[in-house]
C-alpha cells in the first residue's frame, strides 16, 4: 500500500512538474505550454470563422471534430490541473485552488462545451462562449496575469465603483424622466426608459439617439454629462494604480533574488539561470532586470568599502 501511496505522490509530482512548470528552463514542459498556446489560439480562429457562413458549410465537420480534439485536450487539462494542485505550495486543497480565477477560467473554458452534451443550446450561443477559452492566455502571459492580479486584489474598489455607477444610473434616469416625460413620452416616458439615455451619458458614449430637448432636460444632462467624465476616469485609475502597485512588487522580489545571489560576493552561472528564470516568471524586461542588476550592485559595493563599525568609509579620502 505504502509503495502505490509513494507512486502515486511521485506521478502527481511529475505531473505537476510538466503542467505548472515550476522549472522555467525546462524544454519538455515549456515546449507542452507553446502547444496550449498554440491550440488556444487556433480555438479562437475556428470560432471566429465558424461565424462565416460559407466556411462552416463547408469545412463545418471538420470545425466539429477539431473542436471535439480540443474539448478533449481542455478537459484532461483541467483534470491534471485539479489532481495536482497540492503540489503548489499556494494551495492546501483541490477545492482552494478550484475557486481560484485561473481554475475558474480554466473552468469556463470547457463548461459550455459539455453543457451541450447533456442540454440542447443554441450552437451558435455556445460557438460565443468558447471564445471565453481566449482567457486561457492569462495563465501563459505575465502582462495577462498582472492584470488578473489587480482585478483580483482591487476587487472591492471595483464593487465600489460599481455601487456607485448604480447609483448615479438611477439618479441621472430620474431627473431625466422628471425633466423629459412630457416633451418625450416615447423616450423618458417611465425611469427604466430614461436608463438608456443615463447609461449613455454617464459612460461618455453618447449615442446621440435619445436626447433631452426642454431646457431643464439640457441643464440636467449636461451635469450628468461631466459627471460621468469622472465616472469614467474611476476604474481607470483602480487599474493604473493596481498595475502600479504589482510592477513595483514585481521588481522588488527580482531585487530580492539579486541580493540573494550576491550574498557570497559573485553570481555564478546557476545564479544567472535562477535570475533569469525568475524574470521571465515575473513578466519583466531585460531592460528592467538589468537596472536592477546596477543598482544592487552599486548599494552592495558601497556598504562593501564602509566600516560595519562606525559606517564610514574604509577609503580615506585623498588631499587635494
Amino acid at each position: 500500500m505504502s509503495e502505490a501511496v509513494t507512486g502515486s505522490s511521485s506521478l502527481r509530482r511529475r505531473v505537476y512538474w510538466w503542467l505548472e512548470r515550476p522549472d522555467r528552463a525546462a524544454t519538455g514542459p515549456w515546449l507542452l505550454e507553446l502547444a496550449l498556446i498554440a491550440l488556444i489560439t487556433l480555438n479562437v480562429a475556428a470560432v471566429i470563422l465558424e461565424t462565416v457562413d460559407s466556411i462552416y458549410d463547408r469545412w463545418g465537420l471538420t470545425l466539429n471534430i477539431f473542436e471535439g480534439l480540443s474539448l478533449f485536450v481542455f478537459v484532461v487539462e483541467y483534470a491534471g490541473r485539479l489532481w495536482v494542485a497540492t503540489e503548489n505550495p499556494n494551495y492546501r486543497t483541490r477545492a482552494s485552488w478550484a475557486v481560484s480565477p485561473i481554475a475558474i477560467i480554466d473552468l469556463l473554458a470547457i463548461l459550455p462545451a459539455l453543457l451541450y452534451l447533456f442540454f440542447p443550446v443554441d450552437l451558435r450561443l455556445l460557438r460565443t462562449f468558447r471564445m471565453l477559452r481566449l482567457l486561457k492566455l492569462t495563465r501563459y502571459s505575465p502582462a495577462l496575469g498582472m492584470l488578473l492580479a489587480v482585478f483580483e486584489e482591487e476587487a472591492g474598489a471595483f464593487f465600489a465603483g460599481f455601487f456607485i455607477l448604480m447609483v448615479m444610473l438611477i439618479f441621472a434616469a430620474s431627473g431625466a424622466w422628471l425633466a423629459e416625460h412630457e416633451a418625450q413620452p416615447e423616450a423618458f416616458g417611465s425611469i427604466p426608459a430614461a436608463m438608456w439615455w443615463a447609461m449613455a451619458t454617464l459612460t461618455t458614449v453618447g449615442y446621440g439617439d435619445v436626447t433631452p430637448v426642454t431646457v431643464a432636460g439640457k441643464i440636467f444632462g449636461a451635469a450628468i454629462t461631466v459627471i460621468g467624465i469622472g465616472m469614467a476616469a474611476l476604474p481607470a485609475g483602480i487599474i493604473a494604480s493596481g498595475l502600479n502597485d504589482q510592477l513595483h512588487r514585481r521588481r522588488a522580489s527580482l531585487e530580492r533574488e539579486f541580493r540573494k545571489a550576491l550574498e557570497d560576493g559573485d553570481i555564478c552561472e546557476a545564479d544567472e539561470a535562477d535570475i533569469e528564470a525568475v524574470r521571465k516568471h515575473l513578466g519583466l524586461s531585460r531592460r528592467s532586470a538589468d537596472h536592477i542588476r546596477e543598482r544592487v550592485h552599486a548599494e552592495t559595493v558601497s556598504e562593501a568599502d564602509r566600516c560595519p563599525t562606525c559606517g564610514q568609509s574604509t577609503h580615506p579620502k585623498k588631499d587635494t
